[in-house]
């Protein structure tokens, strides 16, 4: 099998960088990099971000132009993966192909959950993840008038933003109390439900969608929990996503809400690995198995495997960030603040320029920064290496978070 390629299935962060980071790392081998999608590989946050309001064309997402991969001698394979024959180190794709590996790692990412109510599946009701359909809903805001999101979360929000800075009428449908409820501090989501508020944007929480309404075929209103009907002439769903663990569980590897790998991001073969969204695992740093949903771990995952592959293995131990863009606010997380018992608040939030210093038992585990890139700056970088200060320190504006760091 010396001559079999390194698979890598799907091209999205995790793929891409993985392909790269092989060639870096001085890997001369065969590479195969397989993407079921009809574009060059290419990135997904500007998709509910700057692609989504009008910036540019689909190749200011791609992530490098079609040269490149022949340049690097990585083979791009237009197709689907459809089983694993482990025994035989073959992946059978929808084509039909069967293809040898040396190893083969799976970066295949995650779906839309989809909205499950009558007339979910008309045309009219669209989702948010993939360059076709944010280029399908770019082309509407040209001709749809009122929009209703059914979810409050990172894509929901950014979505409806956009659409209310392209003049749509915009309701936000949200089962949760508040918006981001999963993701940030109450803190965080009063000042986001605050501008979108302010923006025109009206935001309905404990209430779900029960049923769309349609009209010849196209959607007229949303039906909801409480009774209320909303007119509505489009729906964007942003209601979470689905690891796609399925072609891995087939091949009789462990899953659960993910592709189960350990702490070098091997799966219970030693012949497969998992990254990127797909991927649950073994957290050293958290002590538990995670599995996140950014393009910080599909990137830090992937240089970790190309790493093990090229003789250099060493525990995953990435450190978590993420952020969203909404209307002119920016928000950045570092770290998980997911158990926090005190929160802490820097900065000024009727300026539009704060922090939230999480804390679970006197100990900083994460920062949520709004307008704030340096605060999110310090939290990368002192979080990455376990630093905490004070509750006191992090609500004095005087304190240096600089000479923190050093």
């Amino acid at each position: 099998m010396g001559d079999a390629p390194i698979l890598i299935v799907g091209a999205g962060h995790a793929g891409f960088q993985l392909a790269v980071s092989l060639r870096q790392a001085g890997y001369e081998g065969p590479v195969g990099l397989i993407n079921d999608e009809p574009h060059l590989p290419y990135q997904r946050p500007p998709l509910s971000k700057a692609y989504l309001k009008g910036g540019g064309s689909p190749d200011s997402v791609m992530f490098r132009p079609e040269k490149f991969y022949h340049d690097q001698h990585i083979e791009l394979i237009a197709d689907r993966a459809v089983a694993i024959d482990r025994g035989a180190l073959q992946l059978v794709c929808a084509s039909g192909a069967s293809r040898p590996y040396k190893h083969l790692v799976l970066a295949t990412g995650a779906r839309n959950r989809l909205l499950d109510v009558p007339n979910a599946d008309l045309e009219d009701v669209l989702y948010l993840r993939s360059l076709d359909e944010s280029e399908k809903l770019r082309q509407l805001f040209t001709t749809r008038r009122r929009v209703v999101v059914v979810g409050a979360g990172f894509i929901g929000l950014e979505f409806a933003a956009t659409a209310r800075s392209k003049g749509l009428e915009v309701d936000v449908v949200e089962l949760a109390p508040r918006v981001m409820a999963r993701a940030v501090t109450p803190e965080i989501s009063e000042f986001f439900q605050q501008r979108h508020s302010e923006a025109g944007i009206r935001l309905h929480f404990g209430v779900q969608a029960t049923s769309i309404a349609g009209d010849g075929g196209r959607v007229s209103g949303v039906a909801l929990s409480d009774g209320r009907q909303l007119a509505a002439d489009l729906v964007v769903v942003g209601i979470g996503v689905l690891p796609n663990v399925e072609l891995a569980g087939e091949a009789g590897l462990p899953v659960a809400s993910g592709i189960i790998v350990d702490e070098h991001l091997l799966t219970a073969d030693p012949n497969i690995s998992a990254i990127g969204d797909c991927a649950l695992f073994a957290s050293e740093r958290f002590g538990a198995s995670l599995r996140l949903e950014s393009v910080q771990n599909a990137t830090d995952q992937a240089r970790c495997v190309a790493a093990r592959l090229t003789g250099h293995a060493k525990n995953y131990d990435g450190f978590p960030w993420f952020w969203s863009d909404q209307g002119p606010d920016k928000l950045q997380i570092a770290g998980l603040t997911t158990g926090y018992d005190q929160v802490v608040v820097r900065g000024d939030v009727g300026q539009g320029s704060f922090s939230a210093f999480c804390y679970k038992g006197g100990h900083l585990i994460g920062i949520e920064s709004v307008n704030r890139a340096s605060d999110h700056v310090f939290g990368r970088r002192f979080l990455a290496v376990n630093g905490s200060i004070t509750p006191e320190q992090a609500a004095d504006s005087a304190f240096d978070l600089k000479r923190a760091l050093a």
